[in-house]
Protein backbone atom coordinates (compact mmCIF):
# COMPACT_ATOMS: atom_id res chain seq x y z
CA UNK A 1 0.00 0.00 0.00
CA UNK A 2 1.33 3.08 -1.07
CA UNK A 3 1.94 5.76 1.60
CA UNK A 4 0.63 9.18 2.60
CA UNK A 5 3.69 11.91 1.10
CA UNK A 6 2.54 15.01 3.97
CA UNK A 7 2.03 18.50 2.04
CA UNK A 8 4.16 21.42 2.28
CA UNK A 9 2.93 24.68 4.00
CA UNK A 10 2.78 25.85 0.41
CA UNK A 11 0.66 22.73 -0.62
CA UNK A 12 -1.79 23.53 1.50
CA UNK A 13 -2.27 26.20 1.47
CA UNK A 14 -3.02 25.86 -2.48
CA UNK A 15 -5.34 23.19 -1.52
CA UNK A 16 -7.51 25.79 0.62
CA UNK A 17 -7.36 28.42 -2.12
CA UNK A 18 -8.52 26.01 -4.50
CA UNK A 19 -11.48 24.65 -2.58
CA UNK A 20 -12.36 28.69 -1.78
CA UNK A 21 -12.31 29.02 -5.09
CA UNK A 22 -14.67 26.53 -6.34
CA UNK A 23 -16.86 25.77 -3.10
CA UNK A 24 -16.83 28.78 -1.36
CA UNK A 25 -15.71 27.38 2.13
CA UNK A 26 -12.73 29.41 3.56
CA UNK A 27 -10.60 27.62 5.49
CA UNK A 28 -7.60 29.71 5.49
CA UNK A 29 -7.94 31.14 8.71
CA UNK A 30 -7.65 27.49 10.47
CA UNK A 31 -4.89 26.76 12.93
CA UNK A 32 -2.04 24.95 10.29
CA UNK A 33 -0.96 22.23 12.68
CA UNK A 34 -4.51 21.28 13.09
CA UNK A 35 -5.46 21.75 9.24
CA UNK A 36 -2.42 19.55 8.47
CA UNK A 37 -3.42 16.51 10.70
CA UNK A 38 -6.96 16.94 9.37
CA UNK A 39 -5.95 16.80 6.01
CA UNK A 40 -3.37 13.77 6.69
CA UNK A 41 -6.20 11.74 7.61
CA UNK A 42 -8.77 12.40 5.16
CA UNK A 43 -5.99 11.64 2.29
CA UNK A 44 -5.26 8.37 4.29
CA UNK A 45 -8.63 7.44 4.50
CA UNK A 46 -9.29 8.10 0.55
CA UNK A 47 -6.72 6.63 -1.01
CA UNK A 48 -5.08 9.84 -1.68
CA UNK A 49 -1.11 9.63 -1.57
CA UNK A 50 -0.16 12.60 -3.12
CA UNK A 51 -0.86 16.36 -3.49
CA UNK A 52 -1.50 15.97 -7.40
CA UNK A 53 -3.97 13.28 -6.24
CA UNK A 54 -5.67 15.55 -3.49
CA UNK A 55 -5.59 18.52 -6.01
CA UNK A 56 -7.16 16.63 -8.95
CA UNK A 57 -10.22 14.89 -6.65
CA UNK A 58 -11.08 17.85 -5.12
CA UNK A 59 -11.26 19.43 -8.51
CA UNK A 60 -13.35 16.92 -10.83
CA UNK A 61 -15.79 15.19 -8.01
CA UNK A 62 -17.36 17.27 -5.76
CA UNK A 63 -18.48 14.11 -3.59
CA UNK A 64 -14.27 14.20 -2.69
CA UNK A 65 -15.08 17.74 -1.23
CA UNK A 66 -18.03 16.53 0.91
CA UNK A 67 -16.39 13.81 2.30
CA UNK A 68 -13.18 15.95 2.95
CA UNK A 69 -15.69 18.48 4.81
CA UNK A 70 -16.54 15.43 7.53
CA UNK A 71 -13.25 15.89 8.04
CA UNK A 72 -12.56 19.09 8.70
CA UNK A 73 -15.93 20.18 10.54
CA UNK A 74 -15.37 19.04 14.26
CA UNK A 75 -18.46 16.33 15.52
CA UNK A 76 -17.37 15.51 18.74
CA UNK A 77 -20.09 16.55 21.03
CA UNK A 78 -22.45 14.93 23.69
CA UNK A 79 -25.59 15.72 25.72
CA UNK A 80 -24.88 18.04 28.72
CA UNK A 81 -21.34 18.23 27.86
CA UNK A 82 -19.45 19.29 30.52
CA UNK A 83 -22.49 19.42 32.82
CA UNK A 84 -21.46 22.62 35.31
CA UNK A 85 -21.77 24.58 32.41
CA UNK A 86 -25.03 24.31 32.07
CA UNK A 87 -26.21 24.27 35.48
CA UNK A 88 -24.40 27.20 35.55
CA UNK A 89 -26.44 29.08 32.00
CA UNK A 90 -29.76 27.64 34.24
CA UNK A 91 -28.63 29.74 37.47
CA UNK A 92 -26.96 32.50 35.76
CA UNK A 93 -28.18 33.23 32.78
CA UNK A 94 -32.06 31.61 32.88
CA UNK A 95 -33.56 34.46 35.19
CA UNK A 96 -32.06 37.50 32.99
CA UNK A 97 -33.44 35.38 29.93
CA UNK A 98 -37.22 34.76 31.86
CA UNK A 99 -37.29 39.01 31.92
CA UNK A 100 -37.68 38.96 27.42
CA UNK A 101 -41.60 38.21 25.94
CA UNK A 102 -39.59 36.22 23.21
CA UNK A 103 -36.02 34.05 23.82
CA UNK A 104 -33.66 34.36 21.04
CA UNK A 105 -30.53 31.40 21.07
CA UNK A 106 -28.23 30.58 18.51
CA UNK A 107 -25.97 27.56 18.74
CA UNK A 108 -23.19 28.49 16.49
CA UNK A 109 -21.53 24.94 15.36
CA UNK A 110 -23.41 22.67 16.95
CA UNK A 111 -22.72 19.67 15.00
CA UNK A 112 -25.18 16.83 15.33
CA UNK A 113 -27.13 18.93 17.85
CA UNK A 114 -26.54 17.08 21.28
CA UNK A 115 -26.22 20.14 22.99
CA UNK A 116 -28.82 22.13 21.25
CA UNK A 117 -31.39 19.59 22.50
CA UNK A 118 -30.12 19.88 26.61
CA UNK A 119 -30.60 23.07 26.00
CA UNK A 120 -33.72 22.62 24.61
CA UNK A 121 -34.63 19.65 27.82
CA UNK A 122 -33.37 22.44 30.47
CA UNK A 123 -35.58 25.47 28.75
CA UNK A 124 -38.43 23.14 29.27
CA UNK A 125 -37.70 22.53 32.75
CA UNK A 126 -37.62 26.49 33.53
CA UNK A 127 -40.54 26.80 31.79
CA UNK A 128 -38.97 29.23 28.82
CA UNK A 129 -39.05 26.86 26.22
CA UNK A 130 -42.43 27.74 24.30
CA UNK A 131 -41.45 31.13 23.94
CA UNK A 132 -37.86 30.36 22.82
CA UNK A 133 -36.49 30.57 19.25
CA UNK A 134 -33.82 28.50 19.06
CA UNK A 135 -31.47 28.69 15.94
CA UNK A 136 -28.60 25.92 15.61
CA UNK A 137 -25.98 25.71 12.44
CA UNK A 138 -23.36 24.11 11.50
CA UNK A 139 -20.76 24.23 8.38
CA UNK A 140 -21.30 20.73 7.54
CA UNK A 141 -25.10 20.22 5.78
CA UNK A 142 -24.74 16.34 6.68
CA UNK A 143 -24.48 17.45 10.10
CA UNK A 144 -27.69 19.41 9.96
CA UNK A 145 -29.99 16.68 8.36
CA UNK A 146 -28.73 14.14 10.94
CA UNK A 147 -29.63 17.08 13.58
CA UNK A 148 -33.04 17.56 12.30
CA UNK A 149 -33.36 13.72 12.29
CA UNK A 150 -33.10 14.16 16.29
CA UNK A 151 -32.09 10.30 16.40
CA UNK A 152 -28.77 8.92 18.80
CA UNK A 153 -28.12 5.72 19.74
CA UNK A 154 -29.33 4.33 22.26
CA UNK A 155 -25.60 3.14 23.64
CA UNK A 156 -24.81 6.34 24.36
CA UNK A 157 -28.10 7.50 26.57
CA UNK A 158 -26.80 6.04 29.78
CA UNK A 159 -23.97 8.79 29.94
CA UNK A 160 -26.38 11.61 28.52
CA UNK A 161 -28.53 10.83 31.61
CA UNK A 162 -25.54 10.59 33.91
CA UNK A 163 -24.60 14.07 32.57
CA UNK A 164 -28.00 15.45 32.89
CA UNK A 165 -28.15 14.77 36.31
CA UNK A 166 -25.12 16.44 37.15
CA UNK A 167 -26.27 19.55 35.25
CA UNK A 168 -29.35 19.70 38.04
CA UNK A 169 -32.06 18.11 35.71
CA UNK A 170 -35.07 17.76 37.51
CA UNK A 171 -36.99 15.41 35.55
CA UNK A 172 -36.95 11.79 34.43
CA UNK A 173 -34.65 12.05 31.40
CA UNK A 174 -36.59 8.85 29.87
CA UNK A 175 -39.40 10.93 29.15
CA UNK A 176 -37.40 13.36 26.85
CA UNK A 177 -36.85 10.29 24.14
CA UNK A 178 -38.71 7.51 22.40
CA UNK A 179 -36.93 4.07 22.45
CA UNK A 180 -37.11 3.03 18.81
CA UNK A 181 -35.12 -0.49 18.21
CA UNK A 182 -31.30 0.48 19.29
CA UNK A 183 -31.52 4.27 18.44
CA UNK A 184 -33.30 6.92 20.83
CA UNK A 185 -35.72 9.49 19.20
CA UNK A 186 -35.90 13.07 20.49
CA UNK A 187 -39.32 14.19 21.74
CA UNK A 188 -40.82 16.51 18.91
CA UNK A 189 -42.08 19.21 21.63
CA UNK A 190 -38.36 19.58 22.13
CA UNK A 191 -37.72 19.70 18.95
CA UNK A 192 -40.07 22.08 17.25
CA UNK A 193 -38.72 25.59 18.44
CA UNK A 194 -35.36 24.56 16.98
CA UNK A 195 -34.44 26.15 13.58
CA UNK A 196 -31.28 23.88 11.90
CA UNK A 197 -29.44 25.37 9.17
CA UNK A 198 -26.49 26.00 7.24
CA UNK A 199 -24.21 28.63 8.21
CA UNK A 200 -20.81 29.31 8.25
CA UNK A 201 -18.97 31.35 10.82
CA UNK A 202 -16.06 32.54 8.40
CA UNK A 203 -17.95 34.19 5.29
CA UNK A 204 -21.86 34.13 6.84
CA UNK A 205 -22.97 37.91 8.34
CA UNK A 206 -25.40 37.99 11.13
CA UNK A 207 -28.75 36.52 10.77
CA UNK A 208 -30.61 38.16 13.75
CA UNK A 209 -30.50 39.65 17.35
CA UNK A 210 -29.95 37.05 19.82
CA UNK A 211 -29.98 37.01 24.22
CA UNK A 212 -27.51 34.21 24.47
CA UNK A 213 -25.27 32.78 21.36
CA UNK A 214 -23.37 29.60 22.40
CA UNK A 215 -19.83 28.88 20.18
CA UNK A 216 -18.03 25.97 22.22
CA UNK A 217 -15.48 24.44 20.78
CA UNK A 218 -15.30 25.78 17.50
CA UNK A 219 -12.64 28.80 17.54
CA UNK A 220 -9.70 26.44 19.07
CA UNK A 221 -9.67 24.81 15.54
CA UNK A 222 -8.72 28.93 14.26
CA UNK A 223 -5.80 31.32 14.07
CA UNK A 224 -5.63 34.32 16.21
CA UNK A 225 -7.01 36.30 13.10
CA UNK A 226 -9.89 34.13 12.45
CA UNK A 227 -11.24 34.03 16.03
CA UNK A 228 -10.75 37.98 16.12
CA UNK A 229 -13.34 38.10 13.33
CA UNK A 230 -15.81 35.74 14.09
CA UNK A 231 -16.04 37.00 17.96
CA UNK A 232 -16.81 39.94 16.12
CA UNK A 233 -19.69 38.59 14.55
CA UNK A 234 -20.51 37.19 17.37
CA UNK A 235 -20.55 40.12 19.44
CA UNK A 236 -22.65 41.64 16.14
CA UNK A 237 -25.07 39.18 17.07
CA UNK A 238 -25.82 39.71 20.16
CA UNK A 239 -28.54 42.34 22.40
CA UNK A 240 -27.50 44.51 24.56
CA UNK A 241 -27.04 42.29 28.05
CA UNK A 242 -26.81 39.52 25.42
CA UNK A 243 -24.92 36.77 26.88
CA UNK A 244 -21.81 34.75 25.04
CA UNK A 245 -20.95 31.47 25.94
CA UNK A 246 -17.47 29.78 24.50
CA UNK A 247 -15.69 26.40 24.95
CA UNK A 248 -13.29 25.63 28.44
CA UNK A 249 -10.42 26.50 26.13
CA UNK A 250 -11.33 29.34 24.63
CA UNK A 251 -11.45 33.40 25.42
CA UNK A 252 -11.93 36.60 24.83
CA UNK A 253 -8.34 37.66 25.96
CA UNK A 254 -6.22 39.22 23.08
CA UNK A 255 -8.91 40.49 21.14
CA UNK A 256 -9.63 43.86 20.35
CA UNK A 257 -13.19 43.28 21.81
CA UNK A 258 -12.90 42.22 25.29
CA UNK A 259 -13.69 45.35 26.97
CA UNK A 260 -17.15 44.94 25.36
CA UNK A 261 -17.76 42.56 27.06
CA UNK A 262 -18.70 41.57 31.15
CA UNK A 263 -17.17 38.23 32.39
CA UNK A 264 -20.12 36.57 34.17
CA UNK A 265 -18.82 33.15 34.81
CA UNK A 266 -14.72 32.76 34.01
CA UNK A 267 -14.81 29.11 34.58
CA UNK A 268 -17.50 28.35 32.07
CA UNK A 269 -16.70 31.56 29.67
CA UNK A 270 -20.01 33.12 30.01
CA UNK A 271 -19.74 36.51 29.23
CA UNK A 272 -22.18 39.09 29.10
CA UNK A 273 -22.42 41.76 26.38
CA UNK A 274 -22.13 45.77 27.63
CA UNK A 275 -24.74 48.22 26.27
Amino acid sequence: MSRVIELTDQELTEVLQLINQLYGYDFTGYASASMHRRVYRFMHASGLNTYDDLRYNLSEQKATFEHFLEFISVNVTEMFRDPEFFKTIKEEVFPRLATYPLIRIWHAGCATGEEVFSMAILLKEAGLLERTRIYATDINPVNIEKAKKGIMTLQVIKDYTANYIKSGGSKDFSGYYTALYNNALISKELRENILFSQHNLVTDQVFNEFQLVCCRNVMIYFNKGLQNKVLHLLHDSLAPLGYLALGPKESLLFTDIADRFEVISPAFKIFRRNQ
